[in-house]
């Protein structure tokens, strides 16, 4: 925990690689001192088909699952810093966005805590 979920138009992946692009997500969210480096899991979906408002203008949209605890304050912050770093790296995308929910602690289960 946590989890971060990109989706992106396939074209994303022809500016930027897969890696470069989950480093800069994983690097953002670890400046944030919210996590530390072994909680933080970051993956990516690209489509080929998508519709965007009418466009097929390139897209990122990061989905991002943390334990609840974090104020709103904390979770604004995360991802103005990672939407912020996406921008810097890939300014010919027009849409960037990311939402945060809250995993609750009751009903959570993981191997680890076998």
């Amino acid at each position: 925990m946590p989890n971060f979920i990109i989706d992106c138009s396939e074209n994303v992946l022809r500016l930027k690689s897969a890696d470069e692009i989950m480093q800069e997500v994983f690097d953002s969210a670890l400046s944030t001192s919210l996590f530390t480096a072994s909680e933080i899991k970051v993956r990516i979906n690209s489509f080929s088909y998508y519709n965007n408002g009418g466009t097929l203008d390139d897209f990122i949209h990061v989905f991002g699952y943390i334990m609840e605890g974090r104020n709103e304050e904390q979770k604004n912050n995360l991802s103005k810093i990672i939407v912020t770093k996406l921008k810097s790296i890939l300014p010919e995308v027009k849409s960037i966005s990311m939402n945060i929910d809250d995993f609750q602690k009751a009903g959570y289960f993981n191997s680890k805590m076998i």
